[in-house]
């Protein structure tokens, strides 16, 4: 026997008529937005975590390359403003929930001042993203990179880093960037470090207390350091100082880091500014009372359900680059 299907089921099904499942034509789109979304930022952070674990040695410890705080600076402070970005951000992600809320209230007074609020939230996080960028960029310590791509990094005698601008010797040696004109088939490179391999090592050799950590992180967790002999060994095969990190160079460890960490917070942080910008169009919109006039704040609530997403894919960034 073959199956019937009457009007009365297939108006149960479809009880929105022209609205599947009561859900307007913008809000459905929104969702099919955000589930395409969600599926890139899953590749991209699953990417991240096969990369990790295939370099799990040589990863670079959050504890030690997220440290910094606004004017506190030499105090090692691990973790504490990513903490305080993400409590922001979650912050923002309650303000639009009740911003959502006075606009099913139609309440305009609630809605500006919520939804105000979450712009002050949403501009704070990616402020603060920068301000983490220009620290990761620039880097505290700075390390050598030696002939095999192994990275060394500087400790005195009980571990703690010690920074190459500490004890790099000064060299009567006038250095000279390469640049196109100069260089063998046309060959040019970055912007000169402050220090050259020959004034760390000169400087290394003046401080007897020093010693090399390596990038490879032991049996107790933590960085393996080197004896005095073995330090001055691996020293004579550095290559080039490296100062921060970019697509090329990294002084915290794995160069796959930094470029995962450029690539998929910068991915997060236009999202969060574009709703940052979604948000200012919809607040004037509010104070103009676009929708007052439509009886309806739905536009509020479907820039919500952007923003509620936008928080959601921090907490697992946060997780996987900060906290694992």
């Amino acid at each position: 026997m073959g199956t019937v299907t009457t009007e009365n089921s297939v108006g149960k099904t479809w009880d929105g008529g022209n609205e599947p499942m009561g859900a307007s034509y913008g809000k459905l789109m929104m969702w099919f937005f955000i589930v395409s979304d969600a599926l890139t930022f899953s590749g991209f952070l699953a990417a991240y975590g096969f990369s990790r674990f295939k370099f799990i040695e040589t990863w670079p410890l959050a504890d030690e390359v997220f440290t910094h705080f606004p004017f506190m600076h030499g105090v090692s402070a691990p973790m504490y403003y990513v903490a305080f970005m993400t409590f922001i951000l979650i912050f923002s992600s309650v303000t639009m929930v009740l911003a959502v809320d006075a606009g099913h209230q139609l309440d305009k007074k609630k809605v500006t001042i919520y939804l105000f609020l979450t712009i002050i939230g949403g501009l704070i996080f990616v402020g603060s993203q920068a301000w983490e960028w220009k620290n990761f960029i620039k880097g505290e310590y700075g390390a050598i990179e030696t002939k095999g791509g192994s990275l060394l990094q500087f400790v005195d005698k009980d571990g703690k880093r010690v920074a190459i601008a500490e004890f790099a010797a000064t060299l009567p040696v006038e250095r000279e960037q390469l640049t196109r004109n100069k260089g063998r088939w046309f060959m040019e490179e970055a912007t000169l470090p402050t220090y050259s391999v020959e004034q760390v090592q000169a400087g290394f050799k003046a401080h007897p207390d020093l010693l090399i950590r390596t990038e490879v992180i032991n049996a107790q967790k933590h960085k393996t350091i080197l004896s005095r002999k073995e330090s001055e060994m691996r020293l004579t095969q550095a290559t080039v100082v490296v100062e921060g990190a970019n697509l090329t160079r990294n002084e915290y460890g794995s160069k796959l880091f930094a470029d995962f960490f450029f690539f998929i917070t910068g991915f997060h942080g236009f999202h969060v500014f574009s709703g940052v910008i979604i948000n200012i169009i919809i607040f004037f919109n509010v104070l103009l009372g676009t929708y007052e006039k439509r009886k309806s704040y739905e536009m509020v609530e479907k820039v919500g359900l952007y923003w509620h997403f936008v928080d959601l894919v921090w907490v697992f960034v946060f997780t996987v680059f900060y906290l694992v």
